[in-house]
């Protein structure tokens, strides 16, 4: 069962946040069929850890203005900046510093799953 019309507007919302942020390889993964705890994880990079913290702001800034404001329901890594996870049971999002997103490369290992498309609406359309 693919990911619930809630969770790619919870992730496709947090991706349009991240990238007004300037963040990086933002990918949204569908584990539904993988996982029971969640549908999506969002997976964004920033090059260093202000700018995580600042990603991670703007998401949940942005999620919190939805109809239903959704909010984190744990929040972990926040102190040290590299990699800050937000559970929000739906969708995880991953912020990670760059270094983090290459060395565990959470990628390759849900390489299996289908990704929700997702597209920067601040992007150039191409001719």
């Amino acid at each position: 069962m693919p990911a619930t019309e809630r969770a790619r507007e919870l992730a496709l919302t947090a991706a349009q946040a991240a990238a007004d942020k300037k963040a990086e390889d933002i990918v949204i993964l569908d584990v539904a069929d993988q996982l029971v705890i969640t549908d999506a994880f969002l997976l964004a990079s920033a090059p260093n850890e202000r700018q995580v913290l600042s990603i991670v702001d703007a998401i949940e800034e942005r999620l919190v203005q939805l109809p239903e404001k959704a909010k984190p329901v744990r929040r972990e890594g926040e102190r040290g900046g590299r990699w800050v996870l937000l559970d929000y049971v739906d969708i995880v999002v991953h912020v990670q510093h760059t270094e983090e997103r290459e060395f565990y490369a959470l990628d390759r290992l849900w390489k299996d799953c289908p990704q929700i498309e997702f597209v920067d609406r601040d992007l150039p359309a191409s001719a």
